[in-house]
């Protein structure tokens, strides 16, 4: 038996998969809870109180974000201009979502979507739909704004357009 075997039987070590370098695994659970600054996007959380999609433009290179961002990622410029999203578009892809994140698993399966709005933007959301097999890729959908059922947040849903 190598000595790493048995330090491995003594103690809460394992390998790691990829370099072999022996690794101390932690038995205590991490619960973690950020606190993001938002004064640069509050124009979008309170836009969402209003019935209202906001995303920004970079005035410099024409980058568009949604949900919007206080920089361009694209050309880093601060000079961003609020503009209104569209809340009607197409799917573009979605995927059902059963193996959750810890911070999910309160949360019976959701399913998220990637749509293109009329105007251009993008926006990944939760889907709101009873059996994932009525969607369709490029099938029209709109934006909807409402809490989420489960906690209560106001949130934006990716809708099937009947």
């Amino acid at each position: 038996m190598s000595g790493d075997e048995d330090l491995e039987k003594a103690f809460p070590f394992m390998k790691d998969g990829k370099t072999g370098s022996v690794l101390w695994k932690d038995l205590r659970t991490l619960n973690l809870q950020y606190l993001l600054p938002i004064s640069g996007v509050k124009k979008f959380f309170d836009g969402l109180r209003r019935n209202v999609l906001y995303g920004v433009k970079c005035r410099r290179c024409g980058a568009r974000y949604f949900p919007p961002r206080a920089r361009c990622s694209s050309c880093g410029s601060e000079d961003v201009e609020w503009v209104e999203v569209s809340k009607n578009g197409r799917l573009l892809s979605f995927t059902v979502v059963n193996v959750k994140p810890e911070s999910f698993q309160k949360f019976p399966d959701y399913i998220i979507g990637l749509a293109e709005m009329d105007d251009g933007f993008r926006a990944l959301a939760w889907v709101k739909c009873d059996d994932y097999r009525k969607l369709r890729r490029n099938m029209r959908i709109r934006i909807e704004i409402s809490e989420r059922e489960e906690d209560g947040v106001l949130t934006y849903f990716i809708v099937p357009a009947d």
